[in-house]
């Protein structure tokens, strides 16, 4: 049984979980393993750790910066809490998608916009994501 300490260590995100550099990004981005959904884009590429990293890039134009810092909790808390149902070994690279940034900027009133996407929106579209790249990395790899 797991003792309140083991809990909040299986679902913890040390720094050690992060993707830092500019050289990490853009070692993701280079592998060229990408999916997007309408409101996330994610990328993917394997690394030599026994666990998942995440980096996390949302630009000036989804909004200020309370609306950009709040986007970017958003990525991490749906990374933090399904870190142990993806696969690990694995670098991922999220950001906010441009179909999204552009049907803020059209349809939504001001304060739906004000408001962006919920939690549950973005853990569902990065789970949904990551079944993807499995998917397309097994094809890719030949397995």
């Amino acid at each position: 049984m797991l003792s309140y300490g083991g809990i909040l260590r299986r679902f913890s995100f040390p720094k050690k979980k992060k993707l830092g550099s500019p050289k990490q990004f853009k070692a993701v981005l280079a592998r060229d393993l990408c999916a997007g959904n309408g409101l996330l884009t994610l990328c993917m590429a394997e690394n030599d750790c026994d666990y998942p990293r995440l980096g996390v890039s949302v630009s000036k134009s989804c909004g200020g910066a309370v609306m950009r810092n709040r986007l970017k909790r958003l990525l991490r808390e749906a990374f933090r809490q399904n870190q142990n149902s993806i696969p690990s070994g694995f670098d991922y690279l999220l950001m906010i998608s441009p179909q999204w940034l552009k049907r803020l900027s059209g349809s939504m009133n001001t304060k739906e916009r004000a408001k962006g996407p919920t939690f549950e929106q973005i853990r569902t579209s990065f789970l949904a994501l990551v079944a993807i790249l499995v998917r397309k990395n097994r094809t890719k790899n030949g397995g």
